[in-house]
């Protein structure tokens, strides 16, 4: 992206959210160097390239071997001997045509980087990791180290002298609505108790209207020290003219300056060290250095240590002891040592792959002022995915086990062994999801092999085709592929990057109506499941199958620069699970319509407005035009529903044009929509105003617009405004689409129609229907007026007959990413309108597609990472680890380097009858023994009774009683189980269906809250 280009929004709409456009044009100006073509570096180029810099070059003087097809995805066999940084350019320069890529086969040296703003270096010296780090120090320039080493990843950063952070987090400044502010010094601010400020000491906040105390609404931020979760206090208030009320205080991000150090001398300072997992902090100390030593190890033998070499790791251990006789760690893990000279040989796609995303990270920081750089050392490691015991004799240390090959898969083998490589291929996996983590999930499976060996297999499916917006992060995919499934794209580019692995690709949603392919056979015959889905329904449903199924689960999601990991393993850990309620981002119906004080509430508004005029009511009239018995359906919803829906059919079938009938042409539409305007942003604001003038007080003496009721301001139409045009070409336009009729984005014929348009004068109503509600309302029914209004629409569609021919309208589904079809157009302009009359902060369209569209932030680099932790979960789950404390759950925030790796929790454990279970436990019971005909319901019974000494008083398949002791069932003890769920059901069972869960009570413990179910297998 050249330094004056626009930013591409249908590309990087995603990432958008999560930079925004200064950090992008600041990126856009960034030409970085990044130095080694080992899959480590380009892991980095490749996310740095998606992420939009100026351009990248990518040096490599090395020649590419066999190894290096374990962890370089865009080298392939016919690559051998070549150079490494030519074979991966032609690929590197396709993800991302605004980005100029180049190749560099000669040796770095000084005068070379001048041109970069940005020096990455991926597979280097110590020596030259010092010698070029001064340079870059010196000069300016963002020096960045990173490396990989079997399983042990090492990240510095160098930013210079004196780096300016415009934003530390990228959160969205945090405000608090004021109750008042006192005179004194210093001043105390005292919040509403809706919920905690926020705030922290330091944070510096400017003040809007706020009232009595004006002065403060034009003075520049004020720092603040807090005092409680709901106050804090500012400078010397005694001066001002009164006490302050009302308002809101918003923080003000301060850019803050950071100094580095040389990595020469970042060398000797071990507090720089940011911590990855915190009951690591012996064993990162240690790999700190352990690296040095490593280097050390490599300058005097010029390889790295043997895997097998007990010797080898002798040396190394005496390197590292000698550097901590100047260190002296408190503890020096040499355990740690000694398995790093075992792996270092290894070159691992998955390590690689987190590396290399949080890497990325700080380059694009380096380019754009954008969050909190890393200071300045990290260090991770996944040695838990060794084997517990390397002794055994599936794993010896044998040099045949971990000797190179001559296979693409030498670099996995050398820490792993031939022996795993085998297993990993044999194994057949379920990925649900080919969309961002998905790509980079199959991107890592292909190189370390999975499923490609005799009797592997890879099962991919994901409903969705590929669109433009995909391109930036699902790096699978080109533009050549905008319209193409998903998961057949992906497939296909799997098998070009490893020909061996065994994919098929599927375009299936994962729900129950799928469970007809995705059944008890296929599950049966899987190995693992891996989640990459972008929603916690689906998320949840296969959850469901993996316990029902007792097969593992590798599952994660990113939201911007956080992400999150989770291994589920059957009898070890906690599943999934349900997901808990969350009703704290729901908006209360009242604040929607009377009484907003967020740009949200505002943009729920408007979207609600949408959805309602265009797309609810043409679905309703098309119900009622088709369905005799819609009229007295909608009235057993509640009346309130029904008022609201029959409503809205009565007035688009009478009412909808602006003279009291049906819109004809295109002018009715403009009509109508001049006189929604007024409508919406003019008389319903004096209504409100009439019934609660702008005096109004509680019946407490209180004033009424107070708080988070701001005093609304009625608007006046004004051709020359933008945002009043902006609305009525848009509802004009939707409002004729839904009719049928043929509209216009002429402005200027729109304004003649304008003209020409009768607009009703304002008069206040004081019926109780046309009060506006309130707290106090929302769980009142409607009024009479209410029910009397009821009664008339009623009456008045049941007698309804339309004249002229059958009609039938067209209702409009909302769609954010078609800047064609006026959706964020009416939106936009109908949510600003909005903000205006309440005196809110508007928000431009990127910022109200992404509240309005529910989108969710997203860049490559956490998505590079997240993948890569969770195949790391994979390589413990391929060796059967049966230790909690062997596996990782993760969260990350790459925006501040925050990392919280801990242990998975245990399923928790309840007691029936005496006896501990889990989530993972059931009872198990075929319904045909022998071949004999199915079980009935008392032999079910006797089943579990003799089977497991537990006497039943009742059985229920979902909500269903199949059977109590209690009541008159004997009828049915006779009758075969499936034949008893039928009957009480009231349906068939699907065909596809092989296991009927059914829960029980016991007689043993009746009080029990929770029992494993009985899993009845039907075939």
């Amino acid at each position: 992206m050249s330094e004056h280009e626009e930013i591409d929004e249908g590309f990087y709409s995603r990432q958008l959210y999560v930079l925004g456009r200064e950090a992008m044009q600041r990126m856009g100006e960034a030409n970085i160097l990044i130095a080694g073509m080992r899959g480590l570096g380009v892991e980095v180029a490749h996310n740095v390239i998606l992420s939009g810099v100026k351009s990248v070059t990518v040096q490599d003087e090395g020649q590419v071997l066999w190894e290096h097809l374990s962890s370089q995805f865009f080298l392939r066999e016919a690559d051998l001997g070549q150079n490494r940084a030519e074979c991966s350019l032609p690929r590197l320069a396709s993800l991302n045509p605004r980005v100029q890529v180049s190749a560099h086969t000669g040796p770095l040296h000084e005068d070379m980087l001048m041109q970069y703003q940005v020096v990455v270096l991926t597979d280097s010296t110590l020596e030259e990791q010092k010698r070029l780090g001064n340079h870059c120090h010196s000069h300016g320039i963002r020096f960045i180290v990173v490396d990989t080493r079997g399983l042990c990843g090492q990240l510095f950063c160098d930013f210079g002298e004196e780096f300016i952070v415009l934003d530390r987090d990228g959160e969205t400044p945090m405000t608090a609505m004021i109750n008042y502010i006192t005179k004194g010094n210093p001043g105390l601010v005292s919040c509403l108790d809706e919920e905690n400020h926020g705030f922290q000491d330091g944070h510096k906040v400017s003040f809007s209207e706020v009232r009595g105390m004006a002065e403060l609404n034009t003075m520049g931020p004020q720092e603040i020290k807090v005092i409680s979760g709901h106050s804090f206090s500012i400078g010397d208030t005694s001066g001002f003219t009164e006490t302050g009320h009302g308002g809101v205080a918003t923080e003000v991000k301060q850019p803050s300056t950071i100094t580095f150090k040389p990595l020469e001398e970042a060398l000797m300072d071990p507090e720089l060290l940011v911590m990855t997992d915190y009951g690591k902090k012996a064993r990162h100390q240690t790999l700190h250095l352990a690296f040095q030593g490593l280097h050390m190890f490599v300058q005097k033998e010029h390889r790295l240590p043997k895997p097998t070499s007990q010797a080898d790791a002798a040396v190394l251990l005496g390197m590292v002891r000698g550097l901590n006789a100047s260190a002296q760690l408190e503890t020096l893990d040499e355990d740690v040592v000694l398995l790093l000279a075992r792996t270092a040989r290894g070159d691992l796609a998955p390590l690689n792959a987190f590396m290399g995303g949080v890497a990325a990270q700080e380059v694009l920081k380096a380019c754009s002022g954008k969050f909190k750089p890393l200071i300045q050392w990290l260090y991770f490691d996944a040695l838990e995915c060794l084997p517990k015991d390397v002794d055994n004799k599936d794993e010896q240390l044998s040099d045949s086990t971990f000797s190179p090959d001559g296979s693409r898969y030498d670099g996995q083998i050398a820490v792993f062994g031939s022996k795993f490589q085998e297993r990993l291929g044999k194994l057949k996996y379920f990925l649900v999801g080919a969309g961002a983590i998905g790509c980079e999930l199959l991107k890592n499976f292909a190189l370390m092999g999975l499923g490609a060996g005799e009797g592997g297999h890879i099962t991919v499916t994901d409903m969705d085709s590929i669109e433009r917006s995909n391109l930036n992060r699902q790096f699978l995919f080109r533009s050549k592929d905008i319209g193409k499934m998903k998961s057949s794209v992906a497939a296909e580019a799997v098998r070009e990057m490893n020909p061996s692995v065994n994919i098929t690709a599927h375009q299936n949603r994962l729900d129950p109506e799928s469970e007809r392919v995705y059944d008890r056979s296929f599950f049966r015959g899987l190995d693992g499941v891996v989640a990459a889905l972008d929603n916690v329904e689906a998320r949840v449903h296969l959850d469901k199958l993996c316990v029902l199924h007792q097969r593992p689960m590798l599952e994660g999601g990113t939201l911007g620069t956080k992400g999150h990991t989770l291994v589920v393993v059957p009898h070890l850990t906690e599943s999934y699970g349900q997901p808990k309620a969350d009703t704290e981002g729901a908006i209360p119906l009242c604040t929607l319509k009377n009484f907003p004080h967020r740009i949200e509430h505002t943009l729920q508004w408007a979207r609600d407005q949408f959805e309602g005029w265009f797309k609810h009511v043409p679905e309703n009239v098309n119900l009622f035009l088709r369905d005799p018995g819609f009229v007295e359906r909608t009235l057993g919803r509640g009346e309130a529903e029904a008022l609201e829906v029959l409503g809205g059919v009565f007035g688009a079938l009478r009412d909808g044009g602006a003279q009291g009938h049906r819109p004809t042409c295109w002018e009715d539409c403009v009509h109508w929509a001049r006189c929604r305007w007024e409508s919406l942003f003019s008389n319903e604001l004096r209504q409100l105003l009439h019934c609660f003038p702008a005096d109004q007080l509680t019946t407490s003496g209180l004033p009424f617009w107070s708080g988070t009721k701001r005093c609304p301001r009625p608007l006046t139409f004004d051709q020359k405004k933008e945002p009043h045009m902006q609305y009525i070409v848009a509802a004009a336009n939707l409002y004729a689409h839904i009719y049928g009729i043929a509209g216009t984005r002429d402005c200027a014929a729109i304004r003649v129609t304008l003209r020409d348009t009768p607009v009703p004068a304002f008069v206040p109503s004081s019926r109780l229907s046309d009060r506006p509600i309130t707290e106090e309302d929302q769980e009142r029914g409607i009024t009479d007026d209410g029910k009397a209004r009821l009664e008339q629409l009623t009456e008045a569609l049941r007698s309804l007959a339309l004249e002229g021919p059958a009609m039938h309208m067209h209702p409009v589904e909302f769609e954010k990413d078609d800047d064609s079809n006026f959706h964020m157009d009416y939106i936009t302009a109908a949510s600003n309108l909005r903000a205006e009359n309440y005196d809110i902060p508007p928000a431009d369209r990127l910022q109200s597609k992404r509240i309005a569209g529910r989108i969710i932030p997203a860049i490559a680099t956490t998505t590079a990472a997240v993948a890569g932790l969770m195949c790391l979960e994979l390589y413990k789950l391929v060796q059967g680890h049966r230790e909690v404390s062997s596996y990782r759950a993760s969260f990350l925030n790459l925006a501040v380097d925050y990392f919280v790796l801990s242990y998975p929790s245990s399923p928790a454990s309840f007691t029936v009858a005496g006896r501990e279970f889990t989530l993972w436990d059931d009872f198990p019971v075929e319904s045909r023994r022998d071949a004999q005909q199915e079980m009935t319901l008392e032999g079910l019974l006797k089943h579990m009774k003799t089977e497991h000494n537990l006497q039943v008083s009742g059985l229920y398949y979902g909500s269903a009683v199949l059977y109590s002791d209690t009541s008159l069932h004997k009828d049915r003890l006779r009758q075969s189980v499936s034949d008893v769920v039928r009957m009480v059901t009231k349906s068939e069972i699907p065909p596809h269906t092989h296991i009927l869960e059914i829960y029980a009570s016991f007689a043993e413990d009746e009080d029990c809250e929770d029992v494993p179910p009985i899993r009845y297998l039907l075939q």
